[in-house]
């Protein structure tokens, strides 16, 4: 398999969290960014954090931590285009900070399956993960100007740049996290499944 480097995506606003920090927001007291980190720094050559805020936090884990090249919190594609651009290689694997159940071959299916295209993300049978996605660093020109131009959904993104839709049939691996009450009924669920 090729060099590919992953990035956590943590820049967000979490504006349903009321305004607090998802990736730090703790699933049976552990931060939920860092069920992402074990699941995916053995799939990845390099791991870091896209932060916007609570920086010196997440530089604990041991991973460089970067902010978004925009202001303003402007969405994922803003941490796309800054993971894209600090990258030491040429694919980059992408996933939000609040899946904590993401898969421990993630990497390496979307990698199989994305054919010949430039980017693939996940989708789970149900419904598309974007922010699951792995980018060629050659989107980062197309990524800017698309940026630049206000639009802002990275759907819509994906879709101009022909990504490749790839299936992974497993909705429960890709549960993310909104709210507190999410993260204490799973914490809940979890508990009863001891």
């Amino acid at each position: 398999m090729y060099d590919i480097e992953g990035v956590i995506l943590a820049g967000g606003r979490a504006s349903r969290m009321g305004g607090n920090d998802k990736g730090l927001v703790l699933l049976n007291g552990k931060p939920l960014y860092q069920y992402v980190q074990e699941a995916l720094t053995p799939q990845v050559t390099r791991l870091s954090i896209n932060a916007n805020r609570n920086i010196s936090m997440y530089q604990r884990s041991g991973l460089s931590v970067f902010p978004d090249v925009l202001n303003d919190y402007p969405g994922p594609l803003a941490g796309m285009l800054s993971g894209l651009q600090q990258s030491h290689h040429e694919w980059v694997m992408f996933a939000p900070c609040d899946v904590p159940f993401i898969p421990t071959d993630i990497v390496h299916h979307l990698w199989t399956y994305k054919a010949d295209k430039k980017a693939a993300y996940i989708f789970d049978g149900n419904r598309a993960h974007p922010t699951i996605a792995l980018l060629h660093r050659s989107l980062i020109s197309p990524l800017m100007n698309y940026l630049e131009r206000g639009e802002r959904k990275l759907m819509i993104f994906l879709e101009q740049c022909e990504a490749q839709r790839v299936t992974y049939p497993k909705e429960e691996c890709f549960i993310n996290f909104n709210t507190y009450e999410e993260c204490l009924r799973c914490e809940q669920k979890l508990k009863e499944q001891k």
